[in-house]
């Protein structure tokens, strides 16, 4: 096995580990005497539901939302697409159906959520005196700024009718159980999907700021919304999360296992930097290059060795060329390696789809600046133009699996021999 070949096998493992069918059966609950209602959003919500419905021995109904091209048939669930990363008519109608849904139950009836990364575009449901438009031009502005998920998620939140602890509140007194998927770094509740269904911890003041951090313009329907009292997300002492629980029954942390565990059967060693990476990525690549440099030179009894990773870039756009954040992390690796010898590596995105390109990742071997100039790219251009899916791809080193249907965000490899 050569050694792009084991990368991908490495990365295959790690979206196995976060398959819903492998995960899900043993978090569900007993049906209860009455209803059960299944809603939910994310890249992952058609397998989970299609998970949840072979596993369920009694009634159910529901529906879930997920990303165009990511459905799968789920028996009495439906499975909706819409538009990720920024929302479409198609998300707003299912989340207002899915309020509807969940609106009027009893304490007998039982509700379980299904939530993964892509919920919060997924989900949209603009707060009242907002519009799908504002929403969405504020979704693109953000996804420019380089703000990190957190950030993101904190002022979608606060401009939203169903996230931010604000689903768990239409399903009272009904009891409450949310399965999710986590694709966020440090795996928390209000920040997967944008915690339609937990407590949140940020506020409307920590969104304003955000807002102004970054410089993004809003229309002054938002800045009204956001100065009022009202548009306050459900904090943990609310009554709406008194009847919930919260179980993730899949995270990065259980991928970069899973893929560690095939590094040691092919002779590596692993090596775990951390499954909640932030930064820009070019940043990341830099700091990761010097780390594979290190050992390439000086640790050859270490040898061979993998540097497994994962987390959630960013990238600030200023360029015009195509491609996500591994994309630009590995095109900014190789720049950073300068064609070492010894040293290739694998970036990328769980679900399959690195930004809103069709691929999932990209490979970096010893001799890709060496391709790459003789076929006359310029690396350092092709980053400075945010174009490492235009770099790879004349390479013809892309990796395209198409959905996987789940998502527990990036994965990163560094084999040094």
């Amino acid at each position: 096995m050569d050694d792009c070949a084991l990368l991908k096998a490495m990365f295959d493992a790690a979206v196995r580990a976060a398959d819903p069918a492998h995960t899900l059966a043993k978090y569900l609950p007993e049906p209860p005497k009455g209803r059960t209602i299944v809603v939910g959003g994310g890249k992952a919500a058609g397998s989970m539901a299609r998970a949840l419905a072979d596993a369920w021995t009694g009634p159910l109904e529901g529906l879930v939302v997920t990303r165009y091209g990511h459905s799968a048939e789920a028996g009495a669930i439906r499975v909706i697409e819409a538009s990720h990363p920024v929302p479409d008519e198609a998300g707003l109608v299912a989340a207002r159906e899915m309020l509807e849904l969940v609106s009027g139950l009893t304490e007998d009836d039982l509700v379980i959520a299904l939530i993964s990364g892509g919920a919060s575009a997924l989900l949209s449901v603009p707060a009242t005196g907002i519009s799908l438009a504002e929403k969405q031009e504020i979704n693109r502005a953000l996804l420019r700024s380089g703000a990190a998920i957190d950030q993101m998620n904190a002022v979608r939140k606060h401009l939203s009718e169903i996230k931010g602890g604000r689903l768990a509140a239409r399903c009272q007194p009904a009891r409450l159980v949310t399965l999710a998927i986590s694709d966020v770094p440090g795996d928390d509740p209000d920040v997967i999907g944008s915690g339609p269904t937990v407590p949140d911890r940020s506020t409307r003041e920590d969104a304003m700021a955000i807002l102004d951090r970054f410089g993004i313009e809003v229309p002054a329907t938002v800045r009204h919304h956001l100065d009022k009292a009202e548009s306050e997300s459900p904090k943990p002492n609310d009554a709406a999360f008194a009847r919930s629980e919260f179980h993730l029954i899949a995270t990065p942390q259980m991928s970069l296992d899973a893929a560690a565990e095939v590094a040691r059967a092919n002779g590596l060693k692993p090596v775990q930097l951390g499954d909640a990476i932030e930064g820009e990525a070019r940043d990341v690549a830099a700091d990761q290059a010097m780390m594979a440099l290190k050992r390439r030179v000086e640790n050859e009894e270490d040898r061979p060795v993998v540097l497994l990773s994962g987390g959630e870039t960013t990238v600030t756009v200023r360029g015009n060329g195509r491609g996500g954040r591994n994309a630009e992390y590995l095109l900014a690796l190789a720049v950073a390696l300068d064609g070492t010898e010894g040293i290739s590596a694998f970036s990328g995105d769980t679900d399959g789809i690195d930004g809103t390109e069709d691929n999932a990742g990209a490979y970096l071997r010893p001799d890709t600046l060496a391709r790459a100039k003789a076929l006359g790219l310029d690396a350092d251009a092709h980053l400075t133009n945010n174009d490492g899916y235009g770099f790879f791809d004349a390479l013809g080193d892309l990796e395209k699996t198409g959905p996987t249907l789940t998502n527990v965000n990036d994965f990163r490899a560094i084999l040094v021999r």
